[in-house]
């Protein structure tokens, strides 16, 4: 090739770069979101969630102690009241100036990928990015041989030592692999850990001592929610999991009741998670929340207490999304979605490319309307 060949090529590569930098520094600049938060509620159902209190579910066949007191706090004659009575945040915030994935009536379901259809499959399988069939089959303590999205957070730039997660349920220090990807995990019924705990931190020792156990290897919400807050103060973190459970452990003991008010609290702790962020200059403005369950239910009054591999219906979740990048489309419509696209929103919130790392991924959810 002639020397002036050459010089025209380099010329041109020039060019192309010259073109290229101020469209993706714009790109960056453009991208408002700094922090991600995503909340799990445990199993919780897209029935409840987009139609409020099911109407047949409020009796006695589905362990309601009071029918007529749950039915006025939470039955209504129109679905979207119904629904906003019982996640009031969810559909007068986040439906409103966020997005909600996973209204089948609407041709937009949501499903998990993975076909065991309980939590520790579906917790990979959303936040590793694609189900594994082949090697996460129980919900036995065992470190997860996949690479998380906390994981690839945590080693980047700007990300290290600043990914954690707080959780109701105890497996999740081996869903995370916890040792491997140097990840904090609290989790489970145990004191939180350290020597410089604040007199908060203190005192919720004291009330994790002191609280009846309900559940051998789950914590109530509450508790874990508080334990939650008082991290997110004191170590601000960049990316961060809360993983609450009583949706879940409610279902499995037929206590439809407890169920709804489980669910009613967990909108109340996403509220105030949201109020939390934005009175912190930290985080005002530059944080995205994320929530949706692990997995489904049953459809009917005989199995909506259950979920796993043979039960119809568990297969379908939901999602929701609030931050500054996220254009409020409110519930989505003809638009299909999976749990495996969790991971890489998750990265994409915080304006990191999962994908990239790993290709086996599903993208992220279509925030931005395509």
């Amino acid at each position: 090739m002639s020397r002036v060949r050459v010089l025209c090529v380099l010329v041109l590569i020039g060019l192309l770069f010259s073109a290229i930098e101020p469209a993706v520094a714009q790109s960056a600049a453009q991208h408002k979101s700094r922090h991600v938060i995503y909340i799990t509620w445990d199993g919780f159902r897209w029935q409840e969630f987009f139609g409020g209190a099911q109407q047949l579910f409020i009796s006695k066949d589905a362990g309601v102690a009071d029918v007529e007191g749950v039915k006025a706090r939470f039955h209504r004659d129109d679905e979207v009241a119904r629904r906003e009575v019982l996640m009031p945040f969810v559909w007068t915030v986040m439906a409103k100036q966020g997005q909600i994935f996973g209204d089948a009536t609407k041709q937009a379901p949501a499903k998990i990928a993975n076909t065991m259809k309980f939590s520790y499959p579906g917790y990979s399988e959303m936040f590793v990015g694609y189900p594994d069939d082949e090697r996460i089959t129980s919900n036995n303590k065992f470190p997860n041989p996949n690479v998380t999205v906390l994981e690839f957070l945590n080693r980047r730039p700007g990300f290290e030592g600043r990914v954690a997660a707080v959780a109701t349920w105890d497996v999740f220090p081996s869903i995370i692999n916890q040792e491997r990807s140097g990840v904090y995990v609290y989790a489970g019924i145990t004191p939180i850990p350290g020597h410089d705990l604040t007199t908060r931190e203190r005192m919720l020792n004291e009330l994790i001592d002191d609280t009846v156990v309900l559940w051998p290897n789950n914590q109530i919400d509450s508790i874990t929610f508080q334990v939650a807050t008082e991290y997110l103060q004191r170590k601000k973190p960049r990316v961060f999991f809360i993983g609450l459970g009583e949706t879940d452990e409610w279902g499995h003991g037929r206590r439809y009741d407890r169920y709804l008010y489980a669910a009613h609290r967990a909108d109340a702790f996403v509220r105030r998670v949201w109020e939390l962020v934005q009175s912190m200059p930290e985080y005002k403005d530059q944080t995205t929340i994320v929530i949706g369950p692990d997995h489904g239910r049953g459809s009917t009054i005989r199995d909506w207490t259950d979920h796993g591999a043979r039960i119809e219906g568990a297969e379908f979740i939901w999602s929701a999304i609030l931050g500054p990048d996220t254009p409020p489309l409110g519930v989505r419509s003809d638009v299909e979605t999976s749990l495996s696209q969790i991971a890489a929103t998750l990265a994409t919130a915080v304006g990191e490319d999962f994908n990239a790392a790993s290709p086996k991924s599903a993208l992220p959810l279509p925030v931005k309307g395509n």
